[in-house]
C-alpha cells in the first residue's frame, strides 16, 4: 500500500467527516444530556455510522445504479446541495443542531447524529466513488482510521468546547466551519455538474 496515497485518502476523508462540526454538535447537547448519555450516543452513532459506509463501500454502485437508477453525479449534486444547506444553516444561526429538552437519546443516535452528521452526503458519496482514485484497500482503511479519530474527538467535545468557550473561539469557529461546509456542498455540486458534462 501507498502511504502516500494512504494520507492522502485518510486527509480528505477527515475534512469531509469535518470533527471539528461534531465537536459544535456534541458540547451543544451537554444541557440536555449527561455525560454518560452523551457518550453512548457518540459510541453508538460511530458504530451506526460505520456500518451504513461499510454498506455503501461494498454495494453502493449497485445500490445507486441499479436498486435506484440514480447516476454517480446525480447523488453528488444532491449532496452537495444538502451539505451546502447545512454548511449556510451553521453560518447564519450559529449552531448546526438544536434539540428539545425532551427528546430521548434513542431519537438522535441515527438521525441526526449518524445519519447525516457522520454518514452524510460527502463521506458517502466519498465512500462510493473513492476506491478508483485510491483503491479499495486503501479507502477503507483511510475511512476507518479517520472515524475513529473523530470518535475520540467527539468523545472529548466538553473538554475542547469550554476551552474555546475561555478563549472566545466557539461561536467564530462556528461559523468559519459552516462556511467550509458550504464550499465543500458547492464543490460536490460543480463536480457533479462536470461529471455530467463529461458523460454528454
Amino acid at each position: 500500500m501507498d502511504i502516500k496515497l494512504f494520507f492522502s485518502a485518510f486527509f480528505a476523508f477527515i475534512a469531509l467527516v469535518n470533527p471539528i462540526q461534531k465537536v459544535f454538535v456534541v458540547f451543544s447537547l451537554r444541557e440536555s444530556y449527561s455525560e454518560a448519555e452523551l457518550h453512548h450516543i457518540v459510541n453508538k452513532a460511530t458504530v451506526t455510522a460505520i456500518g451504513v459506509l461499510l454498506l455503501f463501500f461494498l454495494v453502493g454502485e449497485a445500490i445507486l445504479g441499479y436498486v435506484f437508477n440514480l447516476e454517480i453525479y446525480a447523488f453528488q449534486a444532491t449532496c452537495g446541495i444538502v451539505l451546502f444547506y447545512n454548511g449556510f444553516i451553521g453560518l447564519q444561526k450559529g449552531a448546526f443542531l438544536t434539540i428539545d429538552k425532551n427528546t430521548r437519546v434513542e431519537d438522535i443516535v441515527a438521525v441526526p447524529i449518524a445519519i447525516p452528521m457522520i454518514a452524510g452526503p460527502a463521506t458517502i458519496t466519498a465512500v462510493v466513488t473513492m476506491p478508483s482514485v485510491y483503491g479499495r484497500l486503501t479507502t477503507i482503511l483511510a475511512v476507518i482510521l479517520a472515524l475513529l479519530l473523530n470518535l475520540i474527538i467527539m468523545r472529548n467535545a466538553g473538554r475542547i468546547g469550554k476551552f474555546l468557550v475561555r478563549q472566545n473561539l466557539l461561536m467564530p469557529l462556528i461559523r468559519i466551519t459552516g462556511l467550509i461546509v458550504a464550499a465543500i456542498g458547492l464543490q460536490m455540486i460543480m463536480n457533479g455538474i462536470k461529471t455530467f458534462v463529461s458523460h454528454l
